[in-house]
C-alpha cells in the first residue's frame, strides 16, 4: 500500500519508463524539445555554456525590518535554452543565508558577478553544472536579509523560514517578479514541480518551508538540517548555546553593510531567546517544524551524521518519526560523520542517488528508487549497509537494570535491582570534561558513576533513541542529569575531530564547465578521505536534562531536596553495533559541559535510587538478543 501512494505521488502524466527516450516533453508536440532518459536517469543532452541565465526579484508578505517596505527575496536562475523553445522544467532550488558571507561546499563558494552585469558568472556547488544539461532549473535563493535580498534575517522566523515558499508561489504563477528594470517575469517554462536541497541552515529552511504544505513543492532533501531551533539551542530544558547565539547567527549571515540597519531585529532576538531559563515559549515554537509535520505534502531525503555535534542527530530522528507517523514518502542516509556534505563523505554514489531522486520526483522518471530498501547506514568507515526502515525492524525498547556496586563499576542486567541494592551517590561536578567523565572506567570516582557490562558473547545492535529512567534524589533545588553509553574496546573508528573528514587537494568533477564574464566555471572540487584510527573506546550517544524542566521544558518547578523523582530523558539517537568482546558502559553524571550546554553551579549530590534505575536501549532482536549478548 505505501509504495503504491508513492508512485501515486508522481502524476501519471508525468510518468516515463526507465528506458524511454524521450524526443519530445510529455505532453508536447514530437518536435519540441524534450529530455532523453537512458537506464533510469535523465542524459547531459542540453547545453550548459548556452544555458539561460536570470535573476529575479520577488515581493515577499513580510517586513522582517519594519521598515514599512515589504522584503524582497533575490533569486538566480540557471535553465536550458531549450526551456525557451517549449521544454517544461523542474527546479532544484537551494535557499541560503551564506551566498555573500560563509559560502557554501567544501570551498566555501560565494555567489559572483564578475563583469557587474547583474548575472552570476560564479554559482555555488555543482548542481547547475551537473542537472541543466539534464533537463532541469536550478536556482540559488537568497534568503531574507541576505546578499541581494532586502530585509534582515531573523534566525527562522517566518520571514526566513518561508522565504522559499514566496520563491514557490512565484514560479507557480500566484505571485508577481520582476527583473532588475521592474518588468514582470513569469516561469512559463516551469513544469509545476519543485526540489529543495541543502546542508544546514539551507535544509533547515527547506524542512520548514515544507512544514508549511505549500503547494508546488514536491520533494526536499535536508542535509544536516535542523528540524528544531529549540532543540538546536537547548538539550530537554539545558542550554546548549547561550549568549544570544541566534542574534550573533544572525550578525554573521548579514552583509557587513547592512548589519547597523538589522541591529534593531539582533536585539529583539536577544531580548526573547530566553536565554536565562532555557524554557520552551512561543518563541520557539515558530521555530519548531516537527509539530508541522501533518502538513507535509512533499517527499523526503534525509542525510545526518550520527556524529554531529552540531547540528545533533536528534534533529533528524525527531523529524523522521513524524513523517514516518504522517506516512510521508521518505529515504534516509546515516553517516558515521559529523556536520558533513554526502557530497564529501559519499560521493560517486551520492551524485548518482540525488540524480535518480530527483529525476522520479521531479521529472517523473519511473526508475524503481523508491521501490529499493529506504534506509542506507555507514556500519564502519566507508562500509555501508542497507535496510527497509529505520529504526531498524526488530528493533524494540529493552531495559537494562544498573546494577550498583558499593566500591567498584556496577553492572548492566535485564534482570531488575533488589530492594536491598545500595544506593548509590555522586557530586555533580561542573568543572568535569568528558575524558574524566569515560576514562578509568572500573576506577570509583566521586564525581559520577559507572555501570559496565560483562564482555559481550555476541554482537549487540541498538537502532532508535535510548532512554534513561532513575530513581533519585539530590541535594538541592536544581542539577542537571547526565548520561553517556560507551562502547569499551578496541575497533577502526570515524574521529570526531574535522567531522571525521580530511580534505585533500586533488579535484575531481561533476558536470559541464563554461565561461561567463572572464570567469571560468566548473563543477570540479576537492576529493576528501575519512578520518579513521585505531581507539579503545567509543562514546555511542548520550544525553541531559534540566532537573528543574523533568515533566515540562514550559515551566520550570524547582526541586525539593531529598524527595524521590522519576528522572526519565532520551539520549540522542543511534544505530550501532557493540561487537562481541567490548563492554557497554553507561556512564551517570550532572553537569556535562562538553555537550555544549551550561554546567549547573549548585554542585548537588545526586543519589540513585536502584529499584527505579534502568537505561532503555533499541536493541534489535529487543530482551531475546540481549540474554544472547550475555547481559543476563
Amino acid at each position: 500500500m505505501v509504495r503504491a501512494r508513492r508512485l501515486l505521488a508522481v502524476p501519471a502524466a508525468l510518468t516515463l519508463t526507465a528506458t524511454a527516450a524521450v524526443a519530445g516533453s510529455v505532453g508536447a508536440g514530437a518536435d519540441e524539445p524534450g529530455i532523453v532518459v537512458e537506464n533510469g536517469v535523465t542524459q547531459p543532452v542540453f547545453g550548459y555554456d548556452d544555458a539561460i541565465r536570470e535573476r529575479v526579484f520577488i515581493t515577499s508578505p513580510y517586513d522582517s525590518d519594519a521598515n514599512g517596505e515589504d522584503d524582497v527575496i533575490a533569486i538566480d536562475i540557471m535553465r536550458p535554452a531549450a526551456s525557451e523553445q517549449g521544454l517544461d522544467v523542474p527546479v532544484i532550488m537551494d535557499p541560503s543565508p551564506y551566498y555573500s558571507t560563509l559560502g557554501r561546499g567544501n570551498e566555501s563558494e560565494l555567489k559572483v558577478d564578475v563583469d557587474g552585469d547583474g548575472l552570476l558568472d560564479r554559482w555555488p556547488l555543482f548542481y547547475d553544472n551537473y542537472f541543466v544539461p539534464r533537463g532541469y532549473a536550478v536556482i540559488l535563493m537568497d534568503m531574507i536579509g541576505t546578499n541581494n535580498s532586502t530585509g534582515c534575517p531573523t534566525v527562522h522566523d517566518d520571514s526566513d523560514n518561508l522565504s522559499p515558499k514566496v520563491v514557490i508561489d512565484w514560479l507557480n504563477g500566484r505571485i508577481p517578479g520582476v527583473d532588475k528594470d521592474g518588468n514582470e517575469v513569469v516561469a512559463d517554462w516551469h513544469n509545476g514541480r519543485t526540489g529543495l536541497i541543502g546542508k544546514s541552515y539551507d535544509g533547515t529552511l527547506a524542512n520548514a518551508t515544507a512544514a508549511s504544505g505549500v503547494e508546488g513543492l514536491s520533494t526536499i532533501v535536508p542535509i544536516s538540517a535542523i528540524s528544531s531551533y529549540y532543540d538546536y539551542t537547548r538539550s530537554n530544558g539545558v542550554v546548549q548555546r547561550g549568549n544570544n547565539y541566534l542574534a550573533s547567527l544572525a550578525n554573521t549571515v548579514t552583509n557587513p553593510d547592512r548589519r547597523d540597519h538589522c541591529r534593531a531585529v539582533r536585539d529583539f532576538l536577544s531580548a526573547n531567546d530566553g536565554d536565562e531559563t532555557g524554557d520552551y515559549t512561543p518563541f520557539w515554537r515558530i521555530r519548531d517544524y516537527n509539530r508541522d509535520v501533518d502538513k507535509v505534502k512533499a517527499s523526503v531525503f534525509v542525510v545526518h551524521g550520527i556524529n554531529d555535534e552540531n547540528v545533533r542527530p536528534d534533529h533528524f530522528s525527531k523529524w523522521w518519526y513524524e513523517l514516518a507517523e504522517n506516512d510521508v514518502p521518505r529515504k534516509l542516509w546515516l553517516t558515521q560523520t559529523g556536520h558533513i556534505d554526502p557530497f564529501d563523505f559519499r560521493r560517486a554514489e551520492w551524485v548518482d542517488e540525488l540524480h535518480r531522486w530527483f529525476d522520479f520526483w521531479l521529472q517523473g522518471v519511473d526508475n524503481g528508487i523508491m521501490d529499493e530498501p529506504m534506509v542506507d547506514i555507514e556500519r564502519a568507515p566507508d562500509v555501508w549497509e542497507t535496510a527497509n526502515d529505520w529504526p531498524i525492524p526488530g528493533s524494540r525498547p529493552t531495559r537494562l537494570w544498573l546494577e550498583p556496586n558499593a566500591g567498584a563499576a556496577g553492572g548492566l542486567s535485564v534482570a531488575p535491582n533488589r530492594p536491598s541494592d545500595p544506593v548509590l551517590s555522586f557530586v555533580d561536578d561542573p568543572a568535569q570534561r568528558e575524558t574524566a567523565m569515560v576514562s578509568n572506567e572500573e576506577t570509583v570516582t566521586p564525581n559520577r558513576l559507572v555501570y559496565l557490562s560483562d564482555p559481550l558473547t555476541a554482537p549487540l545492535h541498538i537502532s532508535g533513541t535510548p532512554r534513561l529512567q532513575l530513581g533519585a534524589t539530590v541535594s538541592a533545588t536544581d542539577t542537571n542529569f547526565g548520561v553517556i553509553l560507551v562502547d569499551y574496546g578496541p575497533a577502526e573508528r570515524v574521529q570526531r575531530a574535522g567531522d571525521g573528514v580530511i580534505t585533500g587537494t586533488v579535484e575531481d568533477c561533476w558536470g559541464a564547465t563554461a565561461t561567463w564574464g572572464g570567469y571560468a566555471e566548473d563543477a570540479c572540487y576537492k576529493e576528501v578521505d575519512k578520518r579513521v584510527a585505531l581507539t579503545q573506546r567509543e562514546v555511542v550517544t548520550k544525553g541531559i536534562v534540566d532537573g528543574v524542566n523533568l515533566y515540562d521544558y514550559s515551566t520550570p518547578t524547582p526541586l525539593i531536596p531529598g524527595k524521590p523523582y522519576d528522572v526519565q530523558f532520551p539520549l540522542l539517537p543511534e544505530d550501532y553495533v557493540f561487537p562481541a568482546g567490548h563492554r557497554i558502559g553507561v556512564i551517570v553524571v550532572g553537569s556535562y559541559r562538553d555537550y555544549g550546554s551550561q554546567a549547573d553551579p549548585n554542585r548537588a549530590t545526586i543519589s540513585v535510587l536502584p529499584e527505579r534505575s534502568v537505561i532503555e536501549l533499541p536493541i534489535v532482536g529487543g530482551r531475546t538478543a540481549a540474554v544472547a549478548a550475555g547481559l543476563d
